[in-house]
């Protein structure tokens, strides 16, 4: 299929879930001029035969009845890639029900489903009947977990730890994707930084839990390749109210706020960084010896 036919796939389906989904309360297109975009490429009125640089997004809402939750809130937020259906759509679920680890975990099957049984075909309705006929497990899992006795700590004070994750993709280009990782970053009250071009690399720090919500939403994502290249895990030295606590969390940042950061982007799209500034504002940050870790070769 060439883009122009995965143009039209994607409008088709937009034009279906529209009127599956009439109002605005069920059905939120986030960006109305991209929408417009690809209509006047599909419908040939497009001043370039090349496909829209923007991207279609949205919000499907529901509200969905289930056991000892009565009605439930669910948001499927969606972003079309320029192959979709080639290639699988950005898809996140979120639900207030649920715990982390059962949303994780929805995430997980659900991209699983969808890889096994939609691969090359439009796939957003069958992602929203997925999570209609799953919900409850998760929910339930969810509530099982809540219930559960834990274990009282042997100390009142429970340790904290301090977490730094270096995060490496192939590439971050999405604008959606860049928008969750600075919106999650400061839900979460992380700092840091992430470059976005080829490689793409993300930097969080902050309370280890916080910092594993973050890999959590981030990893389900569909990404050509990320992992986390480096982990610096610090635990905090907490004592009784008679004395000082040693360490917090605040002193170990290296980093002020979130942001993202650009050095100097070239190449033809705009998306490779220069490396040697990027050394540079590692080094003033204190964090030289990532470079090294990130590109195999000493900075300078």
């Amino acid at each position: 299929m060439s883009y122009l036919e995965w143009a039209e796939c994607q409008l088709a389906e937009i034009e279906l879930l529209t009127s599956m989904f009439p109002t605005q309360d069920e059905l939120e297109i986030l960006d109305q001029l991209a929408l417009a975009e690809l209509r006047d490429y599909v419908e040939g009125s497009a001043s370039t035969d090349s496909p829209p640089p923007s991207r279609p997004q949205f919000h499907i809402k529901q509200k969905l009845d289930t056991e000892g939750m009565g009605r439930t809130d669910v948001i499927l937020s969606c972003s079309y890639p320029s192959e979709y259906p080639r290639v699988m759509p950005e898809i996140t679920v979120r639900c207030a029900s649920l715990s982390r680890a059962q949303q994780t975990q929805l995430h997980t099957d659900l991209n699983a489903y969808l890889m096994e049984n939609c691969q090359g075909e439009v796939c957003v309705l069958s992602a929203v009947d997925w999570v209609k006929d799953n919900l409850q497990v998760f929910i339930n899992k969810s509530s099982s977990a809540a219930a559960a006795p834990k274990k009282e700590s042997s100390s009142p004070w429970p340790q904290e730890v301090f977490s730094r994750l270096w995060i490496y993709s192939h590439h971050i280009y999405n604008k959606t994707k860049r928008k969750n990782i600075l919106e999650w970053s400061k839900e979460l009250g992380l700092s840091g930084f992430s470059m976005p071009g080829k490689p793409g690399i993300v930097c969080v720090e902050g309370p280890q839990s916080a910092c594993e919500e973050f890999w959590s939403r981030v990893k389900v994502l569909t990404w050509k390749k990320i992992m986390i290249r480096h982990r610096e895990d610090i635990p905090l030295d907490r004592q009784d109210e008679d004395s000082r606590t040693v360490e917090s969390i605040d002193s170990l940042r290296k980093f002020t706020g979130f942001e993202e950061t650009m050095f100097d982007p070239h190449g033809n799209r705009g998306n490779h960084m220069d490396l040697g500034l990027l050394y540079q504002f590692l080094n003033e940050k204190g964090c030289c010896d990532i470079f090294q870790i990130y590109f195999g070769i000493e900075g300078r």
